[in-house]
């Protein structure tokens, strides 16, 4: 048995310390909504009034599919499945995004707490092996009003993070002790890049406090005895067609994270969104294509020098 696994696994939001503040934060947290802050746009708009900041979310979650997703890291997805809800909705206004119809546009059925605290439990009942929340960096608030009512509905396997990771530290300390893996995206390291590819010139700087903060709460990730990850912070890096520096930079500083920080080199960007579509396809020419091989291969090069070696077993 190495370091790396652990024997026996409850989730953190079982331990009774937890649920009590579970209890405690749901019954509050929802007042953030009424001036929000919850991300790093600070939109200061009143959600539970109606009103939409850049997420274009109000009071209710739009929920757009939630299924046993076979598509994700095999320590996630497992033989069962990882249990996953997809969010309508971001914070971030990524260019290329594959999914723009779910992150802007109007996709996705507006969902109470309770609806979908039972989507969850359905998902446990199939046997998923994990809840895995895609885009929830604006629904913070909502998801601990939800998980309290999961949690005492009989929800009892994992809560996975999946962000793009420009959240905010407050909000991500608002989740610890509910939260067991982080898979947070690391997409770009510079002020220039971020600003003209992901609309969030900060993203950088965003991203490297909201891991340090995820990191803190759980450490490096942990295996059960099967190999399904239990807890624990796994990064995602999409590698972009010329942008090998940005690897390169994001690579070092999870390397001064911690060495063991387990990553998933992604080699599978393909252009979309404005970047191939809506009449802008000349300002984002550069990232009009396929990442090569040889990138691929570099970037797996940069995170070795970073001392790096903790890769996703179907990439590295």
């Amino acid at each position: 048995m190495n370091r790396f696994t652990v024997e026996s696994f409850v989730p953190a939001y079982l331990q009774e310390r937890h649920r009590r503040r579970l209890r405690d934060r749901a019954r509050v947290v929802i007042e953030a909504l009424r001036c929000c802050q919850v991300c790093p746009r600070h939109c200061e708009v009143d959600r539970v009034a109606g009103e939409l900041g850049f997420c274009r979310t109000g009071r209710f979650v739009r929920v757009a599919s939630a299924f046993a997703h076979f598509g994700e890291e095999v320590c996630l997805r497992g033989w069962n499945g990882s249990g996953t809800i997809f969010f309508a909705g971001c914070n971030l206004g990524c260019v290329f995004c594959q999914n723009w119809d779910l992150s802007h546009g109007h996709e996705g059925e507006a969902c109470s707490a309770e609806a979908i605290a039972h989507i969850m439990i359905a998902l446990q009942e199939k046997g998923c092996h994990n809840i895995n929340l895609v885009t929830p960096s604006h629904v913070v608030p909502q998801i601990i009003e939800t998980l309290a009512l999961a949690v005492e509905r009989g929800l009892r396997i994992p809560i996975v993070y999946n962000s793009g990771a420009y959240d905010s530290p407050e909000s991500i300390r608002l989740l610890d002790g509910l939260v067991d893996i982080y898979m947070p995206d690391f997409k770009l390291w510079s002020p220039e890049h971020c600003g003209l590819y992901l609309t969030a010139p900060d993203y950088g700087e965003r991203a490297c406090a909201a891991i340090a903060e995820m990191h803190r709460q759980v450490g490096d990730l942990k295996f059960t005895p099967e190999g399904l990850a239990c807890r624990g912070l796994l990064v995602r890096h999409l590698v972009m067609p010329g942008l090998l520096e940005e690897s390169r930079r994001v690579f070092e500083w999870l390397g001064g994270l911690s060495r063991d920080t387990f990553v998933n080199i992604m080699g599978q960007y393909r252009p979309e969104g404005f970047v191939r579509h809506g009449g802008r396809q000349e300002r984002f020419a550069a990232i009009n294509r396929r990442p090569t091989q040889e990138e691929i291969r570099t970037a797996f090069v940069f995170a070795r020098q970073a001392g790096l070696w903790r890769f996703d077993s179907e990439m590295g």
